[in-house]
């Protein structure tokens, strides 16, 4: 009988596995449902993003000696993260040239030594703290603004109006930390 405590503390961390899956499909599936790009839109940029980064992780130089990140909102394709040249930085962004679903690029990538694991702490803070103000600003979407940090610069998207992009960008400016703040939208 000494089994049966043990079968129960099992059952019961499998239940909340089983509800941590529920919880975070059912914030996707809300996440998704307020999305103003088309469900189609969601899983091309999904799309672009795997593809994108087996294209650059296809090239040994980049794979080696880079840090790179792609986010894809509505085919409008953000590269932030550093390189060590501009000839990386051009191979970088004509790894992506093959992949159709891709109107646009911002190639904001740096010409640096890679960030360590400290500033992508201070970077997860950021957006964390720059969301958060979107999130509570009544006369922003902030469900629509994907926001992105590297190295201290914050780096917006979405699909917006030019009123909500310009308060999106004063309100990411005076976020303690901050040290730049680029654009990358798509206006309505």
């Amino acid at each position: 009988m000494q089994f049966k405590p043990i079968a129960i503390l099992l059952v019961v961390s499998l239940l909340q596995g089983c509800a941590a899956a529920v919880v975070a499909g059912t914030a996707g599936a809300i996440s998704a449902a307020n999305d103003r790009r088309t469900i189609g839109s969601q899983i091309d940029d999904n799309n672009i993003e795997i593809k994108g980064m087996l294209a650059i992780r296809n090239i040994e130089r980049l794979k080696e000696h880079a840090n790179i990140s792609l986010i894809s909102v509505n085919g409008v394709v953000l590269m932030v993260g550093q390189v060590a040249n501009t000839e990386m930085k051009h191979q970088a962004q004509n790894a992506l040239k093959d992949i159709p679903a891709i109107r646009q690029v911002h190639n904001q990538l740096r010409i640096s030594s890679n960030i360590g694991v400290t500033t992508q702490t201070h970077d997860v803070w950021l957006t964390s703290k720059v969301k958060t103000k979107l999130l509570a600003a009544e006369d922003v979407s902030g469900n629509n603004i994907k926001v992105v940090t590297e190295n201290s610069e914050v780096f917006l998207m979405g699909l917006v109006k030019q009123e909500e992009a310009d308060r999106a960008v004063e309100i990411a400016r005076n976020i303690n930390g901050v040290t730049r703040v680029v654009k990358a939208f798509e206006y309505l």
